[in-house]
């Protein structure tokens, strides 16, 4: 048992408890800068992470009936096929030193989105209650698909976007959605886009099993002491400080 990988799985579930997001945001940039994996290697530990993970907490939001399952399936619609061919083009071009700076390129962008998207949420909202009465029905799942695209790409390519960018793009296209529902639909829709990409990246051969194992062990505990102290702290508070944090890793790791 590795027991830094055990207490940086602690601290990371405890982020994502406290924040709702930030677990693939901080978890890579983690990888590579404490255990000094490859940015190939630390992607496809972090998308089995998420995977892991958001499975079983879109089990918890499906007992609770907060996953609409139509959203899911017109996302997935976009992002499996865009993740597929993701993971084909990198198994065809091989992990070249040119594929490597790509992906830490991608990452660098995603971690500084990520910021973006947790930091104008409430904009994004604004914005997609404007949207909304322009949106026929067609329009809004077509719009759908390409969110789900754009999100494959992503995740295949850094480990990043389900989470918070995801929900992000799921806020302003259905603004209307109770955000109970919202967060179940994006965590649904994030553990079969990230099983699917870590598969890809597993079978690429990127993938730590036993660090991955010593992460799961501590992010449990850090989870539910995140999931407490959020009643304790502002969401400015939090907002901010998860902001600040994938704001710096996205500058140092385009750097």
């Amino acid at each position: 048992m590795d027991w830094l990988a055990v207490a940086s799985g602690f601290v990371i579930g405890a982020i994502v408890g406290l924040t709702g997001v930030g677990g693939g945001s901080l978890m890579t940039p983690l990888l590579m800068g404490v255990f000094h994996l490859s940015a190939p290697v630390a992607i496809g530990t972090d998308l089995w992470f998420a995977a892991i993970t958001k499975t079983n907490g879109s089990i918890a939001h499906h007992r609770q009936g907060h996953v609409d399952y139509g959203i899911v399936a017109w996302m997935l619609l976009g992002s499996i096929p865009a993740t597929v061919i993701t993971i084909m083009l990198m198994r065809y071009t091989g992990m070249t030193k040119g594929v490597s700076h790509l992906m830490m390129q991608v990452l660098g962008v995603a971690l500084l989105m990520t910021a973006a998207a947790v930091a104008c949420r409430p904009f994004c909202h604004a914005l997609g209650l404007k949207l909304d009465a322009l949106l026929t029905t067609s329009r809004r799942r077509a719009l759908t698909v390409l969110a789900g695209l754009l999100l494959g790409v992503l995740v295949s390519l850094s480990s990043i976007g389900a989470g918070a960018i995801g929900a992000t793009l799921t806020l302003v296209l259905y603004p209307r959605l109770p955000i109970q529902r919202l967060i179940g639909t994006d965590i649904a829709h994030a553990a079969v886009l990230t099983l699917v990409a870590g598969l890809g990246h597993a079978a690429l051969g990127n993938v730590d099993w036993l660090l991955l194992a010593s992460l799961l062990v501590g992010s449990l505990p850090g989870i539910w002491l995140g999931a407490r102290l959020i009643r304790s702290l502002p969401d400015k508070v939090t907002r901010g400080l998860l902001c600040a944090s994938l704001v710096t890793a996205g500058l140092r790791v385009i750097h």
